[in-house]
């Protein structure tokens, strides 16, 4: 069964863009979570033998969240955040992989396909290790993801490309020199729909990512593995920030890939809401999801943002787990004429919501 998640009305103008901003059909809506399957991934069985620790580990006993999606030889690949339950920081997070023909039914490899090990990442990596993907085609037909290294102090954005999804290359954190040590994550890169794949894009001669889990910021690249955030003032330049009294009062976070469409930079974020001075309608720290526009030809200019969130906590499974309250955005894909959007549900599964709107 279907269920009706936020109607038109919910994508109502943001009060902080200017009285003639009325459009709203920017915005991808609605999305219906398909509770007929829902969650479709949880803790899994599977095991390999870890290369820091030398014997074998359960990869995935603990916690699986926080997808990005892929399509790929008619089929739907996830590349999933999984935790085992003996690191030190609420698990070592590792990646794997489960194919699906249909979107909803998966099949996962034993292994994970991405993980810590006995490399020059292994200082940023471990053991807290590696989160929250999200991944984009090349024009050349690679896989370009961003990932989320985690030491146990900082989280650090990085890169990894690969031609399979199974065998990866890593390129090293996206933020380097006097930023190497800051705090990044979640990294969105701007990205063409192109039939079923989503294909980075060029903006002004220049690839474009946002990234960040307080305020969201940019970066460029000329050819995205080497990129350079967008600085003001010496520091890293805001470019969206959270708002008193909404649903993304705490911070935004990116979510998938930004989508390059006819009327501007589709971003669907992550908002998470305050204790007090937040939507007093959600649950305190509830984490929900909104939408925001860019300009085309400036993906610095915010053109619209919806004022009220179109996912939020509402099912057991996204309210209760290892963190509570959580419905957390981060797989887009177009497949079979629907938008299929994964998300982590309270850091612990993934769940599924669809939507038939066309962007052009």
């Amino acid at each position: 069964m279907l269920i009706v998640l936020c109607l038109s009305g919910c994508a109502t103008k943001d009060k902080t863009t200017s009285p003639e901003v009325r459009d709203i059909t920017w915005a991808l809506l609605p999305f219906e979570k398909v509770d007929s399957v829902n969650p479709i991934l949880s803790a899994g069985i599977g095991k390999f033998t870890c290369p820091i620790l030398k014997k074998e580990v359960l990869w995935e006993e603990k916690d699986v969240f926080n997808p990005a999606a892929v399509v790929r030889n008619d089929s739907v690949y996830l590349i999933y955040r999984a935790e085992d339950t003996i690191g030190k920081y609420a698990g070592t997070s590792r990646l794997g992989l489960a194919v699906s023909p249909d979107g909803l039914h998966f099949k996962r490899r034993i292994a994970p396909v991405f993980y810590p090990g006995e490399d020059s990442m292994k200082i940023y990596e471990w053991e807290g290790g590696i989160e929250d993907p999200r991944i984009v085609e090349s024009e050349n037909g690679s896989y370009i993801m961003t990932y989320t290294a985690y030491d146990g102090k900082v989280a650090r954005l990085c890169l990894a490309s690969s031609a399979d999804l199974i065998h990866w290359k890593k390129h090293g954190t996206v933020l380097r020199g006097t930023h190497i040590d800051t705090w990044s994550k979640s990294g969105a890169i701007v990205a063409k729909q192109v039939g079923e794949k989503i294909i980075a894009q060029k903006v002004n001669g220049k690839y474009w990512m946002y990234f960040g889990d307080t305020d969201l910021f940019l970066a460029t690249s000329d050819d995205l593995i080497r990129w350079q955030p967008l600085e003001e003032n010496n520091k890293i330049k805001s470019i969206l920030q959270p708002r008193e009294r909404y649903f993304d009062s705490r911070l935004v976070e990116s979510g998938p890939y930004a989508l390059l469409t006819e009327k501007g930079i589709v971003l669907i974020y992550n908002g998470m809401n305050l204790d007090s001075g937040g939507d007093s309608t959600l649950a305190k720290g509830a984490y929900c999801a909104g939408q925001a526009l860019f300009d085309p030809n400036d993906p610095t200019k915010l053109i619209d943002r919806l004022e009220k969130n179109f996912l939020h906590p509402d099912k057991p499974y996204e309210i209760t787990g290892q963190i509570n309250q959580v419905c957390f955005v981060e797989g887009l894909v177009l497949f079979k004429g629907k938008w299929f959007l994964y998300f982590g549900t309270a850091d612990s599964k993934i769940a599924l919501a669809t939507s038939r709107t066309v962007l052009k």
